[in-house]
Protein backbone atom coordinates (compact mmCIF):
# COMPACT_ATOMS: atom_id res chain seq x y z
CA UNK A 1 0.00 0.00 0.00
CA UNK A 2 1.72 3.17 -1.18
CA UNK A 3 1.69 6.17 1.13
CA UNK A 4 -0.12 8.40 -1.34
CA UNK A 5 -3.03 5.95 -1.49
CA UNK A 6 -4.04 6.93 2.04
CA UNK A 7 -5.21 10.25 0.57
CA UNK A 8 -7.63 8.30 -1.57
CA UNK A 9 -9.35 6.90 1.51
CA UNK A 10 -9.76 10.42 2.89
CA UNK A 11 -11.27 11.57 -0.40
CA UNK A 12 -13.65 8.62 -0.50
CA UNK A 13 -14.70 9.36 3.05
CA UNK A 14 -15.30 13.02 2.16
CA UNK A 15 -17.46 12.07 -0.84
CA UNK A 16 -19.58 9.65 1.19
CA UNK A 17 -19.85 12.40 3.80
CA UNK A 18 -21.08 14.75 1.07
CA UNK A 19 -23.90 12.33 0.29
CA UNK A 20 -24.93 12.21 3.95
CA UNK A 21 -24.69 16.01 4.25
CA UNK A 22 -26.95 16.34 1.22
CA UNK A 23 -29.48 14.08 2.93
CA UNK A 24 -29.28 16.16 6.11
CA UNK A 25 -30.09 19.33 4.17
CA UNK A 26 -33.01 17.66 2.34
CA UNK A 27 -34.43 15.64 5.22
CA UNK A 28 -37.53 17.90 5.40
CA UNK A 29 -38.32 17.39 1.70
CA UNK A 30 -41.49 15.46 0.78
CA UNK A 31 -40.93 11.71 0.90
CA UNK A 32 -41.84 9.19 -1.76
CA UNK A 33 -42.28 5.46 -1.35
CA UNK A 34 -38.83 4.94 -2.88
CA UNK A 35 -37.02 7.39 -0.59
CA UNK A 36 -38.81 5.97 2.45
CA UNK A 37 -37.74 2.44 1.52
CA UNK A 38 -34.10 3.46 0.97
CA UNK A 39 -34.04 5.46 4.21
CA UNK A 40 -35.42 2.62 6.26
CA UNK A 41 -33.02 0.10 4.70
CA UNK A 42 -30.06 2.38 5.43
CA UNK A 43 -31.16 2.92 9.03
CA UNK A 44 -31.51 -0.82 9.60
CA UNK A 45 -28.06 -1.35 8.11
CA UNK A 46 -26.53 1.38 10.27
CA UNK A 47 -28.16 0.01 13.42
CA UNK A 48 -26.52 -3.34 12.69
CA UNK A 49 -23.18 -1.62 12.03
CA UNK A 50 -23.40 0.35 15.29
CA UNK A 51 -23.95 -2.77 17.36
CA UNK A 52 -20.83 -4.32 15.86
CA UNK A 53 -18.70 -1.16 16.00
CA UNK A 54 -19.42 -0.51 19.68
CA UNK A 55 -18.26 -4.05 20.45
CA UNK A 56 -15.20 -3.50 18.25
CA UNK A 57 -14.14 -0.22 19.87
CA UNK A 58 -14.59 -1.47 23.39
CA UNK A 59 -12.79 -4.73 22.63
CA UNK A 60 -9.83 -2.57 21.58
CA UNK A 61 -10.37 -0.58 24.77
CA UNK A 62 -10.07 -3.78 26.80
CA UNK A 63 -6.97 -4.94 24.92
CA UNK A 64 -5.15 -1.65 25.55
CA UNK A 65 -6.32 -1.38 29.14
CA UNK A 66 -4.51 -4.59 30.12
CA UNK A 67 -1.61 -4.32 27.65
CA UNK A 68 0.90 -2.87 30.14
CA UNK A 69 -0.28 -4.86 33.16
CA UNK A 70 0.57 -8.31 34.54
CA UNK A 71 -2.95 -9.39 33.49
CA UNK A 72 -2.37 -9.01 29.75
CA UNK A 73 -4.54 -11.83 28.45
CA UNK A 74 -7.50 -12.27 26.14
CA UNK A 75 -9.78 -13.17 29.06
CA UNK A 76 -8.79 -10.11 31.08
CA UNK A 77 -9.34 -7.87 28.06
CA UNK A 78 -12.85 -9.26 27.58
CA UNK A 79 -13.63 -8.67 31.25
CA UNK A 80 -12.57 -5.03 30.92
CA UNK A 81 -14.59 -4.71 27.71
CA UNK A 82 -17.69 -6.06 29.47
CA UNK A 83 -17.19 -3.60 32.34
CA UNK A 84 -16.86 -0.71 29.86
CA UNK A 85 -20.07 -1.77 28.12
CA UNK A 86 -21.87 -1.86 31.45
CA UNK A 87 -20.53 1.62 32.28
CA UNK A 88 -21.95 2.99 29.02
CA UNK A 89 -25.28 1.32 29.80
CA UNK A 90 -25.32 2.81 33.30
CA UNK A 91 -24.58 6.29 31.98
CA UNK A 92 -27.29 5.96 29.39
CA UNK A 93 -29.85 4.91 31.98
CA UNK A 94 -29.03 7.55 34.56
CA UNK A 95 -28.32 10.56 32.37
CA UNK A 96 -29.48 9.73 28.88
CA UNK A 97 -27.74 11.12 25.82
CA UNK A 98 -26.46 14.24 27.58
CA UNK A 99 -24.52 12.14 30.07
CA UNK A 100 -22.97 10.12 27.27
CA UNK A 101 -22.12 13.31 25.40
CA UNK A 102 -20.36 14.87 28.43
CA UNK A 103 -18.27 11.71 28.75
CA UNK A 104 -17.36 11.98 25.06
CA UNK A 105 -16.37 15.67 25.31
CA UNK A 106 -13.80 14.76 27.95
CA UNK A 107 -12.35 11.78 26.09
CA UNK A 108 -12.15 13.63 22.74
CA UNK A 109 -10.32 16.55 24.38
CA UNK A 110 -7.88 14.21 26.13
CA UNK A 111 -7.28 12.25 22.96
CA UNK A 112 -6.55 15.27 20.78
CA UNK A 113 -4.21 16.73 23.43
CA UNK A 114 -2.20 13.50 23.58
CA UNK A 115 -2.09 13.16 19.80
CA UNK A 116 -0.89 16.70 19.12
CA UNK A 117 1.25 17.24 22.21
CA UNK A 118 2.69 13.77 22.61
CA UNK A 119 2.51 11.22 19.84
CA UNK A 120 2.89 13.37 16.73
CA UNK A 121 5.46 15.65 18.38
CA UNK A 122 7.49 12.64 19.55
CA UNK A 123 7.27 10.92 16.18
CA UNK A 124 8.25 14.12 14.37
CA UNK A 125 11.35 14.51 16.56
CA UNK A 126 12.31 10.88 16.02
CA UNK A 127 11.70 11.29 12.28
CA UNK A 128 14.08 14.26 12.21
CA UNK A 129 16.74 12.35 14.12
CA UNK A 130 16.48 9.35 11.81
CA UNK A 131 16.51 11.56 8.72
CA UNK A 132 19.74 13.31 9.82
CA UNK A 133 21.48 9.97 10.28
CA UNK A 134 20.10 8.49 7.06
CA UNK A 135 18.18 5.83 8.97
CA UNK A 136 14.73 6.35 7.47
CA UNK A 137 13.18 3.13 6.17
CA UNK A 138 12.45 3.08 2.45
CA UNK A 139 10.55 -0.16 1.99
CA UNK A 140 9.36 -1.12 -1.51
CA UNK A 141 5.58 -1.22 -1.73
CA UNK A 142 3.99 -4.68 -1.51
CA UNK A 143 3.55 -6.41 -4.87
CA UNK A 144 -0.21 -6.15 -4.75
CA UNK A 145 -1.81 -4.81 -7.92
CA UNK A 146 -4.91 -5.05 -10.04
CA UNK A 147 -8.11 -6.52 -8.68
CA UNK A 148 -6.57 -7.74 -5.41
CA UNK A 149 -5.34 -4.19 -4.69
CA UNK A 150 -8.79 -2.75 -5.46
CA UNK A 151 -10.50 -5.22 -3.12
CA UNK A 152 -8.03 -4.42 -0.35
CA UNK A 153 -8.75 -0.71 -0.75
CA UNK A 154 -12.49 -1.43 -0.65
CA UNK A 155 -12.00 -3.26 2.63
CA UNK A 156 -10.25 -0.26 4.18
CA UNK A 157 -13.01 2.32 3.77
CA UNK A 158 -14.02 1.74 7.39
CA UNK A 159 -10.83 3.53 8.46
CA UNK A 160 -12.37 6.89 7.54
CA UNK A 161 -15.80 6.04 8.94
CA UNK A 162 -17.53 7.76 11.84
CA UNK A 163 -18.95 11.01 10.53
CA UNK A 164 -22.43 9.57 9.91
CA UNK A 165 -23.43 9.99 13.57
CA UNK A 166 -24.46 13.59 12.88
CA UNK A 167 -27.15 12.34 10.49
CA UNK A 168 -29.32 11.24 13.41
CA UNK A 169 -28.98 14.11 15.87
CA UNK A 170 -31.75 16.21 14.37
CA UNK A 171 -33.70 16.33 17.62
CA UNK A 172 -30.74 18.00 19.35
CA UNK A 173 -28.96 20.05 16.67
CA UNK A 174 -29.99 22.03 13.59
CA UNK A 175 -29.09 20.78 10.12
CA UNK A 176 -26.50 23.52 9.59
CA UNK A 177 -24.75 22.66 12.87
CA UNK A 178 -24.63 18.97 11.98
CA UNK A 179 -23.24 19.65 8.51
CA UNK A 180 -20.56 21.98 9.91
CA UNK A 181 -19.64 19.46 12.63
CA UNK A 182 -19.31 16.68 10.08
CA UNK A 183 -17.04 18.76 7.86
CA UNK A 184 -14.87 19.78 10.81
CA UNK A 185 -14.62 16.18 12.00
CA UNK A 186 -13.57 14.91 8.59
CA UNK A 187 -10.96 17.62 8.04
CA UNK A 188 -9.38 17.24 11.49
CA UNK A 189 -9.36 13.45 11.45
CA UNK A 190 -7.98 13.27 7.89
CA UNK A 191 -5.15 15.70 8.69
CA UNK A 192 -4.11 13.82 11.84
CA UNK A 193 -4.50 10.48 10.09
CA UNK A 194 -2.23 11.42 7.17
CA UNK A 195 0.48 12.91 9.38
CA UNK A 196 0.48 9.94 11.75
CA UNK A 197 0.49 7.29 9.03
CA UNK A 198 3.14 9.18 7.06
CA UNK A 199 5.55 9.34 9.97
CA UNK A 200 5.08 5.70 10.96
CA UNK A 201 5.55 4.43 7.42
CA UNK A 202 9.07 5.95 7.23
CA UNK A 203 10.14 4.91 10.73
CA UNK A 204 9.25 1.22 11.04
CA UNK A 205 9.88 -1.78 8.81
CA UNK A 206 6.90 -4.03 8.03
CA UNK A 207 6.67 -7.25 10.01
CA UNK A 208 3.50 -9.25 9.19
CA UNK A 209 4.30 -11.84 11.86
CA UNK A 210 3.93 -9.21 14.63
CA UNK A 211 0.31 -8.34 13.87
CA UNK A 212 -1.60 -7.93 17.15
CA UNK A 213 -4.12 -5.43 18.46
CA UNK A 214 -1.58 -3.67 20.66
CA UNK A 215 1.73 -4.23 18.83
CA UNK A 216 2.08 -0.51 18.19
CA UNK A 217 2.87 -0.04 21.89
CA UNK A 218 6.18 -1.88 21.43
CA UNK A 219 6.90 0.20 18.33
CA UNK A 220 6.55 3.43 20.27
CA UNK A 221 9.01 2.24 22.92
CA UNK A 222 11.94 2.88 20.56
CA UNK A 223 10.75 6.45 19.92
CA UNK A 224 10.49 7.51 23.59
CA UNK A 225 9.90 5.56 26.82
CA UNK A 226 6.90 7.75 27.70
CA UNK A 227 5.11 7.21 24.38
CA UNK A 228 3.67 3.75 25.17
CA UNK A 229 1.92 5.19 28.23
CA UNK A 230 0.65 8.15 26.20
CA UNK A 231 -0.48 5.83 23.45
CA UNK A 232 -2.42 3.64 25.84
CA UNK A 233 -4.10 6.71 27.36
CA UNK A 234 -4.94 8.08 23.92
CA UNK A 235 -6.17 4.71 22.66
CA UNK A 236 -8.37 4.21 25.71
CA UNK A 237 -9.96 7.64 25.30
CA UNK A 238 -10.25 7.16 21.53
CA UNK A 239 -12.00 3.81 21.70
CA UNK A 240 -14.28 4.92 24.53
CA UNK A 241 -15.31 8.14 22.78
CA UNK A 242 -15.97 6.22 19.56
CA UNK A 243 -18.12 3.71 21.43
CA UNK A 244 -20.01 6.51 23.19
CA UNK A 245 -20.64 8.27 19.86
CA UNK A 246 -22.03 5.09 18.27
CA UNK A 247 -24.07 4.27 21.35
CA UNK A 248 -25.67 7.72 21.30
CA UNK A 249 -26.32 7.49 17.57
CA UNK A 250 -27.73 3.98 17.88
CA UNK A 251 -30.10 5.00 20.69
CA UNK A 252 -31.68 7.71 18.57
CA UNK A 253 -31.69 5.50 15.49
CA UNK A 254 -33.44 2.55 17.15
CA UNK A 255 -36.01 4.95 18.62
CA UNK A 256 -36.66 6.36 15.16
CA UNK A 257 -36.91 2.93 13.54
CA UNK A 258 -39.45 1.79 16.12
CA UNK A 259 -41.59 4.87 15.58
CA UNK A 260 -40.88 6.06 19.11
CA UNK A 261 -42.02 2.80 20.72
CA UNK A 262 -38.48 2.11 21.94
CA UNK A 263 -36.94 5.10 23.68
CA UNK A 264 -33.17 5.75 23.51
CA UNK A 265 -32.47 4.55 27.05
CA UNK A 266 -33.89 1.03 26.56
CA UNK A 267 -32.10 1.01 23.20
CA UNK A 268 -28.79 1.54 25.01
CA UNK A 269 -29.47 -1.59 27.06
CA UNK A 270 -30.24 -3.61 23.94
CA UNK A 271 -27.06 -2.44 22.23
CA UNK A 272 -24.92 -3.20 25.29
CA UNK A 273 -26.44 -6.67 25.65
CA UNK A 274 -25.64 -7.47 22.02
CA UNK A 275 -22.15 -6.02 22.48
CA UNK A 276 -21.46 -8.27 25.45
CA UNK A 277 -22.60 -11.25 23.41
CA UNK A 278 -20.31 -10.36 20.51
CA UNK A 279 -17.39 -9.78 22.87
CA UNK A 280 -17.50 -13.31 24.22
CA UNK A 281 -18.62 -15.08 21.03
CA UNK A 282 -16.35 -13.60 18.33
CA UNK A 283 -12.75 -12.50 17.88
CA UNK A 284 -11.78 -8.94 17.06
CA UNK A 285 -10.88 -9.57 13.42
CA UNK A 286 -14.29 -11.11 12.72
CA UNK A 287 -16.04 -8.20 14.41
CA UNK A 288 -14.26 -5.55 12.34
CA UNK A 289 -14.80 -7.48 9.09
CA UNK A 290 -18.56 -7.48 9.66
CA UNK A 291 -18.54 -3.80 10.64
CA UNK A 292 -16.61 -2.82 7.50
CA UNK A 293 -19.15 -4.41 5.21
CA UNK A 294 -22.11 -3.00 7.11
CA UNK A 295 -20.79 0.57 6.94
CA UNK A 296 -19.99 0.25 3.24
CA UNK A 297 -23.56 -0.94 2.61
CA UNK A 298 -24.89 1.99 4.64
CA UNK A 299 -22.85 4.50 2.61
CA UNK A 300 -24.12 2.91 -0.60
CA UNK A 301 -27.73 3.33 0.52
CA UNK A 302 -27.21 6.91 1.68
CA UNK A 303 -25.58 7.74 -1.65
CA UNK A 304 -28.51 6.15 -3.46
CA UNK A 305 -30.90 8.25 -1.40
CA UNK A 306 -28.97 11.42 -2.27
CA UNK A 307 -29.04 10.42 -5.95
CA UNK A 308 -32.82 10.09 -5.88
CA UNK A 309 -33.28 13.47 -4.19
CA UNK A 310 -30.78 15.42 -6.32
CA UNK A 311 -30.82 16.27 -10.02
CA UNK A 312 -28.32 16.71 -12.86
CA UNK A 313 -24.62 16.11 -12.26
CA UNK A 314 -25.10 15.57 -8.53
CA UNK A 315 -27.51 12.73 -9.20
CA UNK A 316 -24.98 11.03 -11.48
CA UNK A 317 -22.17 11.52 -8.97
CA UNK A 318 -24.14 10.15 -6.03
CA UNK A 319 -25.33 7.19 -8.14
CA UNK A 320 -21.69 6.37 -8.91
CA UNK A 321 -20.90 6.59 -5.19
CA UNK A 322 -23.78 4.20 -4.45
CA UNK A 323 -22.32 1.70 -6.91
CA UNK A 324 -18.86 2.10 -5.35
CA UNK A 325 -20.26 1.55 -1.85
CA UNK A 326 -22.10 -1.58 -2.97
CA UNK A 327 -18.89 -2.97 -4.48
CA UNK A 328 -17.06 -2.28 -1.23
CA UNK A 329 -19.74 -4.08 0.79
CA UNK A 330 -19.71 -7.16 -1.43
CA UNK A 331 -16.11 -7.37 -2.63
CA UNK A 332 -14.02 -5.65 0.05
CA UNK A 333 -11.27 -7.70 1.69
CA UNK A 334 -10.39 -7.20 5.33
CA UNK A 335 -6.96 -5.57 5.62
CA UNK A 336 -6.29 -7.47 8.85
CA UNK A 337 -7.29 -10.78 7.34
CA UNK A 338 -5.20 -10.30 4.21
CA UNK A 339 -2.20 -9.29 6.29
CA UNK A 340 -2.46 -12.47 8.31
CA UNK A 341 -3.00 -14.71 5.31
CA UNK A 342 -0.64 -13.38 2.65
CA UNK A 343 1.49 -10.60 4.13
CA UNK A 344 0.54 -8.11 1.41
CA UNK A 345 -0.22 -5.22 3.72
CA UNK A 346 2.21 -3.24 5.89
CA UNK A 347 1.66 -4.55 9.37
CA UNK A 348 2.78 -1.21 10.81
CA UNK A 349 0.00 0.52 8.92
CA UNK A 350 -2.60 -2.08 9.83
CA UNK A 351 -1.65 -1.86 13.49
CA UNK A 352 -2.00 1.89 13.29
CA UNK A 353 -5.46 1.57 11.79
CA UNK A 354 -6.59 -0.56 14.68
CA UNK A 355 -4.65 1.01 17.49
CA UNK A 356 -4.13 4.64 16.69
CA UNK A 357 -6.55 7.17 18.12
CA UNK A 358 -6.66 9.03 14.83
CA UNK A 359 -8.97 6.44 13.38
CA UNK A 360 -12.00 8.24 14.70
CA UNK A 361 -11.40 11.64 16.26
CA UNK A 362 -14.97 12.65 15.51
CA UNK A 363 -16.23 15.97 16.92
CA UNK A 364 -19.98 15.85 16.72
CA UNK A 365 -21.22 19.12 18.14
CA UNK A 366 -20.28 22.65 19.00
CA UNK A 367 -18.81 23.23 15.55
Amino acid sequence: MRRWQWRRFARWGWLFGAAIRANILTETAPETRLTQSIERASELTLAFAYVISVAYYLNLFGAFAVSLTPWDSNFSAKVVTTAALLLVAFAGQTGGFKALERMEYFTVSLKLAIIAGGLIFGLAQYFGKQALTGALIVTPPPSLTGWDAARLMFGLIVTVQGFETARYLGATYKAETRVAAMKQAQWVSSAIYMIYIGLLAWLFAPDPSALTETAIIDMMQVVAPILPLLLVAAALSAQFSAAVADTGGAGGLISELSGGKIKPRPAYLLLVALGVGLTWAADLFAIIAYASRAFAAYYALQSALAAVRETGAKRIGFAALAALGAMMAVLGVSAEGRSLRRGYFYSVETQTLKAAPVARPQIRSGA
